[in-house]
């Protein structure tokens, strides 16, 4: 497959290229303000297949080659990166206005998509959630048929990772208001970590920096920022993550997916503290 930009390495792109200066008034003890403040950048990303618009995705700009990738591949729309030949920025533009805002997808010689069903069921997907999957049965058999990886992980190299998640939100720490995925080797490195302003896209941008690199996420941790939600963990699932860990909480169906799917769910990983809701840890 080829890209219009290659990976680059475990941290996100320059905080300055997710974040955008806005005039506010800061208030302090009654007293008013006038100052510059720096916030999440949030665009619309068309993308397109073999020319014909599909869907629209809020995000912050930057590695959307990634995104589009990471979107195929978990959302069940391709099997495995081979069916993409290419996943380019257009270089024609509809509108002014879509300049570097639109993505063409490009399928491999004998690869077909429904198209006119896809946008029928990502229109279900972004208008009301878990009704656009109408069970935890129809999620697993679009899954790729392999199980999760197998990876034995200890409690104690888990609690280390949100620190190692956070030390690379370089847009964070300018905006406050990013969301951050990472993948995570067994030894606790980490191999690639991205921000979006939605938590779904800085997943997708993760799995699909993997799937261009040639990184097996079934060898790996993914960590995530936020909460887990059924679509968070369904998009590990579908790339066959065999740990799943999070900041903050889990909800009942994600929860149900990781049991039945096979992968390790933790959540609340902080202050060398967390609960493990599916699977079992190392030691």
């Amino acid at each position: 497959m080829t890209s219009g930009a290659g990976a680059d390495g475990p941290r996100d792109g320059d905080a300055d290229d997710l974040s955008a200066e806005v005039a506010r008034v800061a208030w302090h003890a009654g007293v008013p303000c006038s100052s510059p403040d720096r916030v999440a950048r949030e665009e619309p990303l068309e993308l397109r297949v073999s020319g014909v618009p599909v869907t629209v995705v809020m995000r912050t700009p930057g590695h959307d080659e990634e995104l589009v990738t990471g979107f195929l591949l978990s959302e069940g729309i391709v099997g495995a990166a081979t069916e993409l030949a290419s996943v380019r920025e257009s270089t024609v533009a509809p509108r002014p206005e879509a300049e570097g805002n639109v993505i063409e997808v490009v399928l491999a010689p004998g690869v077909e998509v429904d198209l006119a069903r896809l946008r029928r069921n990502l229109y279900a997907a972004s208008s009301c959630g878990v009704c656009g999957k109408a069970s935890l049965a129809q999620v697993l058999d679009a899954r790729p048929r392999r199980p999760p990886g197998r990876l034995a992980v200890s409690a104690a190299l888990l609690a280390t990772l949100p620190a190692a998640l956070r030390a690379a939100q370089g847009g964070f720490d300018v905006t406050g208001g990013l969301h951050a995925a990472g993948l995570f080797d067994a030894g606790g490195r980490a191999v690639v970590v991205r921000e979006d302003v939605g938590r779904h896209n800085a997943v997708d941008k993760v799995l699909g920096w993997a799937a261009r690199a040639g990184v097996d996420p079934a060898q790996h941790i993914l960590m995530v920022s936020g909460r887990v939600s059924f679509e968070i963990a369904q998009k590990a699932v579908m790339a066959a993550v065999p740990v799943l860990a999070a900041v903050s909480a889990p909800s009942s169906l994600a929860i149900a997916l990781a049991r039945e799917a096979g992968v390790t769910l933790v959540a609340f990983v902080r202050d060398q503290r967390l609960s493990v809701y599916a699977g079992a840890l190392a030691g």
